[in-house]
């Protein structure tokens, strides 16, 4: 009883923070003048990747349990697809795939790319050489992560050139200080932090009292409370019709869960991070790759009218989901 309340401890402590942190990266956008789309994005982005960049480092380097680093981003890119269902169920009016932008598929087809790299790294564990103690696929899972980054980015900027026109806004943040907003969003990002340290150690503790396994909780517990900073960013988003903020994010999110492994790897001292890892962890890279396939599929076809609650991208990808569940718990 007491790992669970810890858990839910922790789970409440990133997604109170998250909420908070939200509102003063828009204030510090706002008072930089560098612009809410551009801040907003980045800023959304180190937010709602922040806990599992700390559970990753703290799983590596202080619990030793890469089995929870890699639970936690595999899982995390599983829900990060889930939640474009959840998106899709709360926005009643059409299918959101209809409402968003066709750029969005550059960054899902970037986040296939790069889980599939570690999907056969994984597969193919201690036969790649490695540098050092590092992962060759880490490594090349760096370069293309800056790449990709830097391809968004002018492309982002090519789209905004040609359809965008900035709108004056009127200031909504007069009466809250720069110095205050930055000093808020510092203790909020001090507080995500602390609660994704003691993560893996509650994983762990969890895993071994209920005998579900490493595997299993890195993917599905830790996961969700690590994910659930891009659940209330992304409902937000939707609910100012920001549906390119939503799915971007999301989208986005994966992509750094990538390089969130790589970055694991340079931590985990004992070799090449996947070489330690259970290759049961490919069962949710393989999910997040037919998800985000099934999103993207959606985003080119865009069907107008939904016929039931959800599109039929929406549904394709719950029943990956579910199915990725059942596999994980059959071979825990």
């Amino acid at each position: 009883m007491l790992l669970w309340a810890a858990f839910i401890i922790c789970t409440s402590a990133i997604v109170y923070a998250g909420i908070k942190l939200s509102r003063y990266g828009d204030i510090i956008a706002e008072k930089t003048g560098l612009g809410r789309t551009w801040i907003g994005v980045v800023l959304m982005a180190s937010v709602t990747s922040l806990p599992e960049l700390v559970t990753g480092i703290s799983s590596v380097t202080f619990a030793g349990v890469p089995d929870i680093a890699a639970g936690d981003v595999f899982g995390s890119c599983v829900f990060n697809m889930l939640i474009l269902t959840i998106l899709d169920g709360l926005y009643r009016q059409v299918p959101i795939s209809t409402k968003a932008h066709y750029g969005n598929i550059l960054s899902g087809g970037l986040g296939i790319l790069l889980i599939s790299i570690v999907s056969l790294s994984l597969l193919a564990g201690e036969k790649i050489t490695p540098f050092g103690w590092i992962g060759a696929y880490s490594l090349l899972n760096c370069v293309i992560y800056f790449a990709a980054m830097r391809l968004i980015f002018y492309y982002e900027k090519r789209r905004i050139t040609a359809y965008i026109k900035e709108v004056a806004e009127e200031l909504r943040y007069k009466d809250i200080s720069k110095k205050t907003a930055f000093v808020n969003y510092g203790i909020n990002a001090f507080i995500v932090i602390i609660a994704a340290v003691f993560l893996p150690k509650i994983g762990e503790g969890i895993a071994e009292s209920t005998g579900l396994g490493q595997t299993f909780v890195g993917n599905i517990f830790i996961a969700l409370s690590t994910s659930l900073p891009e659940v209330v960013v992304s409902i937000s988003a939707v609910r100012m019709d920001a549906i390119d903020m939503a799915i971007g994010n999301l989208f986005g999110s994966n992509i750094f869960n990538i390089f969130i492994l790589a970055i694991d790897d340079f931590f985990f001292l004992k070799g090449p991070i996947l070489s330690h890892v259970n290759p049961h962890h490919a069962i949710s890279a393989l999910s997040a790759i037919a998800m985000t396939a099934i999103a993207i599929i959606g985003l080119t076809y865009r069907v107008e009218k939904k016929k039931l609650f959800l599109a039929w991208d929406s549904i394709g990808i719950l029943l990956v989901y579910v199915s990725n569940l059942m596999l994980l718990y059959m071979m825990r």
